[in-house]
């Protein structure tokens, strides 16, 4: 199953309902098993949560570490993909380096996305002057930051604007 059909929490029900479509953002999503993957990707079912170790582990591999990880550390590492090759996919299918990303999702996920984010720009994949907004804190703020992001009304610096009550309107959710 698609990974944006499978996943169901808050965040992937908003993204569906703004862009029930998926014409507005081309997805990409950061899995504690899969690793970088587009939201068209099938996958399993699983559990597996981002601890600091996997993390870790996903940051020091870098743009070459193929995931998900064999199950043994006997195993030949010759399953799974690295992180850019499914941002490469997204790049050759909007024919331009990607030039407004939305990083979303906690602490350590995001801290993880950001470390891949100059490799993705050194293959060509992200402009080097994109816009990058990162998305993060109570999920109810989350849930709101995405779907202004995915309309377009997202700013670059959403803290202050969402305390000032100017990012958009509550009422819409």
């Amino acid at each position: 199953m698609p990974a944006i059909d499978r996943y169901n929490g808050p965040l992937w029900q908003t993204l569906r309902t703004a862009d029930p479509g998926g014409s507005l953002a081309q997805v990409a999503f950061l899995s504690a098993h899969y690793g970088f993957r587009a939201a068209s990707t099938p996958i399993a079912d699983y559990d597996a949560r981002l601890t600091r170790e996997l993390a870790d582990a996903m940051i020091a591999g870098g743009m070459t570490t193929r995931w998900p990880r064999p199950r043994l550390p006997s195993m030949p590492d010759n399953s799974g993909d690295h992180p850019g090759v499914e941002i490469a996919g997204l790049h050759h299918a909007a024919r331009t380096p990607l030039r407004d990303i939305a990083l979303v999702g906690g602490a350590l996920y995001l801290e993880v996305m950001r470390a891949f984010l100059a490799g993705f720009r050194e293959m060509g994949c992200i402009a080097p002057d994109a816009t990058v907004t990162e998305i993060n804190g109570p999920i109810g703020f989350m849930r709101r930051d995405l779907r202004c992001w995915l309309e377009g009304h997202a700013s670059t610096d959403l803290a202050d604007e969402r305390m000032a009550g100017q990012l958009c309107d509550p009422a819409a959710f």
